[in-house]
């Protein structure tokens, strides 16, 4: 008991030391900035007092043995996430789940690995506002812990394409086989130096994976929308070059379709009703 009382008044002394003091400071000090400094210093160096008080009292009072047990014990659990990030960069460095230059998505983050350091990666970050998969510009740094916690996605590891699908949608009276007809070949005008790479690619992702893709040819679905026709272009590209392809392809389709009267966009449009009766 003789302990806790001794610790209340070191608190009650300290805490009164402290508000004293940052009364002098709000009166007396003008820059805000200056002001709010001072005040937090003050607070943490009578916390920092008041608890070397209590440890050099409380070390008087209990077993060293026990104390170090529980010291340790506190930092262990203090530095879990830390131990965490070094296991998970140690694990990046012999897994490689990626490498620099990669193109990943970890816990919603999507970018391009940048550096990966002890306790994190760096990544220029791609999307989030900006459309096709293209940088912001912002720089994002996730702790290797993640690699443990988290799916984590490759765009570009061993395989670096994906399937990118574009989609334009035509009126019902328009002619859909010609448009459908113009848009694969444009696709297949983008995919002919690639299929023999992607097969290749595959091939040697099959030596590690069960894994296997029976058509790298691109392909267009057809379906039925409200406003017409919707035309869903399917093919592979390189991920970075996704956004390029899709506005050339768009802007090579738009050409073709001006020559061909029986071809029109569909776009949704609404019919007013009006009552002229009196």
């Amino acid at each position: 008991m003789h302990t806790l009382y001794r610790l209340i008044v070191v608190f009650l002394c300290l805490w009164a030391i402290s508000h004293v003091l940052v009364w002098i400071v709000n009166r007396t000090i003008k820059d805000l900035r200056r002001r709010h400094i001072l005040r937090k210093t003050i607070v943490y160096t009578a916390l920092v007092f008041f608890l070397l008080s209590a440890g050099r009292m409380v070390l008087h009072r209990l077993n060293i043995s026990l104390v170090l047990g529980i010291t340790s014990a506190g930092v262990a659990l203090a530095l879990q996430e830390a131990v965490l990030c070094v296991a998970g960069w140690l694990f990046i460095l012999i897994k490689k789940p990626f490498d620099l230059g990669d193109r990943i998505e970890i816990n919603g983050i999507k970018g391009d690995v940048i550096d990966i350091r002890t306790f994190q990666t760096t990544l220029l970050e791609v999307g989030n506002w900006v459309q096709g998969e293209q940088s912001t510009g912002r720089i994002v740094h996730i702790p290797n812990s993640y690699v443990f916690k988290h799916h984590c996605y490759n765009y570009t590891r061993g395989f670096e394409f994906i399937w990118n699908e574009l989609s334009v949608i035509v009126t019902f009276d328009s002619d859909w086989n010609k448009a459908k007809e113009i848009l694969l070949e444009l696709g297949n005008r983008w995919a002919q130096d690639r299929e023999s790479i992607v097969a290749e690619k595959v091939r040697r992702m099959a030596d590690n994976y069960m894994i296997h893709f029976n058509k790298f040819t691109p392909i267009v679905y057809t379906s039925i929308v409200d406003s017409g026709v919707k035309l869903t272009l399917r093919y592979m590209i390189e991920t970075k070059q996704r956004r390029s392809t899709s506005s050339k392809i768009f802007e090579e389709f738009l050409s073709r379709i001006e020559t061909e009267p029986k071809i029109n966009l569909a776009y949704t449009t609404y019919t007013v009703h009006l009552n002229t009766d009196k």
